[in-house]
């Protein structure tokens, strides 16, 4: 065990209470572990210079550049003093400025010629960009003895530079790995002997020196191949093992039988299924006809027919004597899927009713703004099993509610619903209940296999027959103005044609806090217009009534109205009395009118590429082609606008979703739900490294197959057990 415990060492003991410190405050870096899996963010080749021309703005960076001139400035009636040194390395210059004392030892040291690695944050100033104050190191030969010292340090080596805070450069975490270094040959390998030679991988050790002192690049191949296959494979493992105890429980197999529920909800269907419908619910089918829980993650586009798919399953679980729950995020969604679903079955959701079928069971809603005595009957349909599917949010959790025997949960849009709500009532069956999870957010597969790594996969990813095209386009409202001027006909166009029109905007609007912060970004907007604040609703809406939309019913839709009131707008623009909703991302799940073919989406740039999809998949649900329209005043050549190019090109909601999380950090997609995750992926990119992840998936079920409880690999176990601290096993359990 002792093995561990030099990575378990905490900082302080080798570095030093104040650089320890600000290695826990600012890169949450606190034991000897967790500072050599704090690998370089990349290497500079001694002599080669970095490009000046690539420098992002605002970020802490590392250069390694030639010092090209340096002139002392007097300003404040020779008051003051600055030193401004211009660098090169071919590609283009910087500016470093020094003021005041700090003049100095900069002036002497930093002459035309000499080389030097600096570090600080880039600003612009003047139109050109900048170091204030960088720390430097020199790199070239002279007398100094410190310059001797860097010059046999870096002389001929790749230079690591590693993800640095403002309070810590790059070369003081460098010298704080060196002190650490030896710990790494205690590292335990958590590889199969067998698998490591099978696929060629270095010693834990060695990958771990060769990550952080590299000789050649060849070296930083093999480190950067054994370490990116660990974080895979390890957490691989963790997921396979909670499968494999998944299938470890019992439950009660629920088949579909002939002539029941099921096949009289068939025979009155007016279309035939899509074929990816077909191949997904004999998927669950399968899953639902063994004797341990089913847990499946169902993917689909917005409109592909999960709802379907997912109520084919809850009645076979009927057919065959169980009761299914489903839960939605929202009452407003709750009631929706209550609506579609009754009106889907028709007399089938009328049993035991007068008119109702001999097949039919009683569809029930259960929410927590219903009145006293329908709850009452809701509650008692349930505990007495007359009720065989019910429709909810999270008040069918509460401890009130009792089930006669609850054989499927399904549960919509699983990111805005708690993990350990859908444990409360999985806690509801005498056994454990099957689990179906479906989302409308497409997530490329490796990160299905990495986040929701303990749940089955199915896609669905064809349109049903009846859903319309959508057109996309950008509208780049500064450069080309009258472009937002045509994009307002275009709505009007579609009112007067008998169909209505949604206009998204990311904020509200007039509330006095928001106010505040509206004026000082206004201010703020005057002196640099990229500073100013997002649209809102409300002012939009003013505007649209008073200017292009003038004489159309023009309504507002947000979070902070009363619930009547918004269910009122939504019941008057579903029946077609409301023209034009302007709304905030409300309107992002759920909400189906057929009849809105239209959709401004204003600021555009500054939503995600996910939620642009989801919010455009609101139009184009009936048989009207649909029209979406990015409004943005983002500049022609930003990330932003390319982003909304990317939206514009493809409804491929899987590709969107890619080019996404390549944007993105890998962080933010996973979320903070997934923290376990993500904490303890370092190496391995989510997207880049689908094919590392897929065979790490293989490996890890083979060998936790063959070994459940991971007897014969102690090592690994040990590994498993350090990755997996209490929290992150609690999130793997409910996953």
């Amino acid at each position: 065990m002792d093995r561990v415990s030099s990575f378990d060492e905490p900082l302080k003991k080798l570095l030093g209470g104040a650089t320890a410190k600000v290695m826990a405050e600012h890169l949450d870096l606190h034991t000897v572990g967790d500072l050599l899996h704090h690998y370089p963010r990349r290497y500079e080749e001694r002599g080669r210079l970095t490009a000046l021309a690539d420098l992002p703005l605002d970020e802490h960076v590392t250069v390694v550049a030639q010092v090209a001139d340096a002139r002392i400035l007097m300003f404040n009636n020779g008051r003051g003093k600055r030193l401004e040194v211009t660098l090169t390395d071919g590609s283009g210059r910087l500016q470093l400025v020094f003021f005041g004392h700090g003049v100095h030892k900069p002036h002497k040291e930093l002459l035309p010629g000499r080389q030097a690695m600096f570090a600080g944050k880039v600003s612009v100033f003047n139109r050109k960009m900048q170091l204030a104050h960088p720390t430097y190191q020199l790199l070239d030969a002279s007398d100094a003895d410190e310059a001797t010292e860097a010059v046999d340090a870096f002389a001929g080596r790749l230079l690591p530079i590693y993800p640095a805070c403002k309070q810590l450069d790059s070369w003081r975490i460098a010298k704080a790995v060196d002190a650490v270094l030896p710990s790494a040959r205690g590292a335990v390998d958590p590889l199969p002997a067998s698998l490591r030679e099978g696929r060629g991988f270095t010693s834990l050790p060695e990958a771990l020196l060769k990550a952080h002192r590299p000789q050649t690049k060849a070296d930083i191949e093999d480190a950067r191949a054994r370490l990116k296959w660990d974080e895979a494979f390890v957490l691989q493992v963790a997921l396979a093992r909670r499968r494999y105890a998944d299938t470890q429980l019992p439950a009660a197999a629920r088949r579909p039988v002939a002539d029941g529920l099921l096949d009289a909800f068939d025979a009155k269907l007016p279309f035939t299924l899509t074929e990816g419908q077909q191949k997904v619910s004999k998927e669950i089918f399968d899953d639902l006809a063994t004797e341990h829980p089913m847990h499946r993650l169902l993917q689909g586009e917005v409109g592909s027919g999960k709802t379907m798919v997912a109520l084919r399953a809850m009645l076979a679980v009927v057919d065959a004597g169980g009761q299914a729950a489903m839960l939605a995020p929202t009452e407003v969604l709750a009631q929706q899927h209550h609506r579609s679903i009754t009106e889907m079955m028709g007399e089938l959701a009328e049993g035991g009713m007068l008119g109702g079928s001999d097949h039919g069971t009683k569809v029930v809603l259960l929410t927590g703004s219903m009145g006293t005595a329908a709850r009452r009957q809701a509650l008692l349909d349930l505990v007495t099993g007359e009720a065989g599917i019910v429709i909810g949010t999270h008040a069918l959790i509460e401890d009130k509610v009792q089930f006669h025997d609850l054989g499927l949960v399904v549960v919509d849009e699983q990111h805005r619903f708690g993990v350990e709500q859908r444990d409360a009532l999985r806690s509801k069956g005498k056994q454990p209940p099957h689990l179906l999870v479906m989302t409308a957010t497409p997530i490329p597969r490796t990160v299905a296999m990495t986040v929701f790594g303990d749940l089955e996969t199915s896609v669905l990813d064809q349109l049903p027959a009846g859903r319309s095209p959508i057109a996309s386009h950008v509208v780049p409202a500064k450069d080309k103005p009258h472009f937002l001027a045509r994009a307002w006909e275009r709505v009007r166009e579609e009112v007067e044609n008998g169909h209505q029109a949604y206009v998204v905007c990311p904020r509200i609007g007039d509330d006095a806090e928001e106010e505040k912060k509206g004026r000082a970004k206004k201010k703020a907007a005057e002196e640099d217009p990229d500073k100013r604040p997002p649209l809102a609703v409300l002012e939009i809406a003013d505007e649209l009534r008073e200017g292009a939309l003038a004489g159309l019913g023009v309504e507002v839709l947000h979070g902070r109205m009363h619930p009547d009131e918004k269910d009122d707008v939504m019941r008057r623009f579903a029946a077609g009395d409301v023209h034009v909703l302007v709304a905030t991302t409300v309107i992002e799940v759920g909400v189906n009118v057929p009849n809105a073919t239209a959709m401004v989406i204003m600021d555009a740039d500054r939503f995600g590429v996910s939620q642009l999809h989801q919010l455009r998949g609101r139009v184009g649900r009936g048989s009207a082609p649909g029209l979406c329209l990015l409004v943005s005043e983002a500049h022609e050549a930003s990330p932003a606008r390319a982003r909304l190019s990317a939206v514009a090109a493809t409804l491929d909601g899987f590709e969107l979703s890619r080019i996404d999380l390549e944007q993105r950090r890998e962080g933010d997609v996973l979320g903070q739900a997934q923290s376990g995750v993500r904490s303890s992926l370092r190496m391995l990119t989510v997207i880049d490294d689908e094919e590392v992840i897929a065979a790490a998936r293989e490996e890890a079920v083979a060998i936790v197959a063959a070994d459940p409880e991971l007897e014969h690999l102690p090592e690994l176990r040990t590994v498993l057990a350090a990755l997996l601290d209490k929290d992150r096993e609690e999130y793997l359990d409910k996953g």
